[in-house]
C-alpha cells in the first residue's frame, strides 16, 4: 500500500476542520453524527477537538458498499440517531464522499426531520467518482480516483487500524 496521507497530515487537517466548525457554533450545541463504520476514528479526533460547544454524539449506520470496493448506488440505513433532531444544529460527519449516494440519502432523512440546520464535514472527497449532487460544508482533502484504507475506512473491513490514509492495492 501506498501512503496517501500521512499521520502528521491528518492530524492538522482535523485541527483546522474542528477550529472552524468551533468558531461557527461557539455558544451553541451541536450533534455530531457520525456516519458508521468508516467515520468513526474521524468524528472521534474530530469531536475532541472542537472548543466552546455543547457536543451531542450520534451515529447513523448506512452502506452501499457491502463487501466491495464500488458503491451499488443502493442505500440501505440500518440504525438511525435516536437524539431528537427537530431544532438542532445537525453536523453529518463521514470519511469520505465519493459517488455520493450514501451521503445524499443520509442528509435527506435527517432533513426530514427538521433540524435548525444540517451540515456536512467529510476527511475526503473524490470529485471525480460523483454520480450525485451533494452539498459538503467542511472538506479535509480531496483526493484522486483511488480506493482508499486506513483511518477507520476499510477494505472488507480490514486496515482500519492504519494511522494514515493509504491507497489500496488489492
Amino acid at each position: 500500500m501506498k501512503v496517501l496521507i500521512d499521520e502528521d497530515a491528518i492530524r492538522q487537517k482535523v485541527k483546522e476542520l474542528a477550529g472552524r466548525i468551533s468558531e461557527k457554533y461557539r455558544g451553541e450545541e451541536l450533534v455530531v453524527v457520525c456516519v458508521l463504520k468508516g467515520a468513526f476514528i474521524f468524528a472521534a479526533d474530530l469531536v475532541r477537538e472542537i472548543e466552546g460547544v455543547d457536543v451531542l454524539c450520534d451515529f447513523v449506520k448506512a452502506s452501499s458498499y457491502g463487501m466491495n470496493t464500488v458503491s451499488s448506488g443502493e442505500v440501505r440505513i440500518d440504525y438511525f440517531p435516536e437524539i431528537e433532531l427537530e431544532g438542532k444544529n445537525v453536523l453529518i460527519v463521514d470519511d469520505i464522499l465519493d459517488a455520493g449516494y450514501t451521503l445524499k440519502r443520509i442528509k435527506e432523512e435527517i432533513e426530514a426531520k427538521k433540524p435548525k440546520n444540517c451540515e456536512v464535514c467529510v476527511l475526503l472527497n473524490k470529485p471525480e467518482r460523483r454520480a450525485v449532487d451533494v452539498d459538503v460544508d467542511y472538506v479535509g482533502f480531496e483526493i484522486p480516483n483511488e480506493f482508499v484504507v486506513g483511518y477507520g475506512m476499510d477494505c472488507a473491513e480490514k486496515y482500519r487500524n492504519l494511522k494514515c490514509v493509504a491507497i489500496y492495492e488489492g
